[in-house]
């Protein structure tokens, strides 16, 4: 499969996004806004707001980060649930998006001035699925293993959410990642269970995971290097 169905997110999100920029009546249309959510029953937004984006550098990072992991997170998914991975792929993406902003519905669905945008929650999510399979690969920002790194962002996220200091998603950020990380190791539990013997010489995705986390961090390195 490689990175086909990534290029296809990929593709549609730049697409709608740069529209988006060029049609500021499609933007508002498409932005979370809790408030339509809940009184015009405009629930479609809890998807499209993750195909559009505030401008460019917010476009590009998000699309990095997908076009860096995706790839990666789509074999894996074909190693866990086989010949429907390419179905549960799309679903575990847009189920991000979703599932990324169920907290600020509502905390926020009375007020109608609120607004958010992009593909943090999902791209979020594909991060922390990725550190699963590989817990001590090493990132270029911050340069740091990536398990260090996952425990630094669910708090940094959860203390930025607490202050309000800026107009970023860091509750979609938090949640988007525990999303990620839940669904992947309950699909690994269901469709990829450890043996029932435990002297099995059966190798397991499980078994191989936590041999990866038992071994510890390498020498400094770029994903894994």
């Amino acid at each position: 499969m490689g990175f086909q169905l990534t290029y296809v997110l990929l593709a549609i999100t730049i697409g709608i996004s740069l529209l988006a920029f060029q049609n500021y009546e499609l933007k508002s249309k498409l932005l979370f806004n809790p408030y339509s959510v809940k009184h015009k029953g405009e629930w479609y937004r809890f998807v499209s707001h993750g195909f559009i984006h505030g401008d460019q550098n917010h476009l590009f990072i998000n699309m990095f980060v997908l076009w860096q992991f995706g790839g990666f997170i789509e074999s894996k998914f074909a190693e866990i649930f086989g010949a429907a991975s390419g179905g549960i792929y799309i679903l575990f993406y847009i189920a991000a998006i979703i599932v990324s902003c169920i907290s600020t519905y509502f905390k926020s669905n009375n007020n109608p001035g609120y607004n958010s945008l992009g593909a943090s929650g999902a791209t979020s999510a594909i991060v922390f699925a990725f550190i699963i399979f590989d817990p001590w690969s090493w990132f270029i920002f911050p340069p740091l293993p990536a398990i260090i790194l996952a425990f630094a962002y669910l708090f940094y996220s959860s203390y930025m959410d607490k202050r309000k200091s800026d107009n970023i998603g860091h509750n979609a950020h938090f949640w988007g990642a525990i999303f990620g990380f839940v669904f992947v190791m309950a699909g690994i539990l269901i469709f990829n269970p450890p043996p029932s013997s435990p002297y099995t010489e059966a190798t397991t995705m499980l078994g191989e995971i936590l041999e990866k986390l038992l071994a510890g961090p390498s020498k400094p390195g770029i994903f894994g290097g």
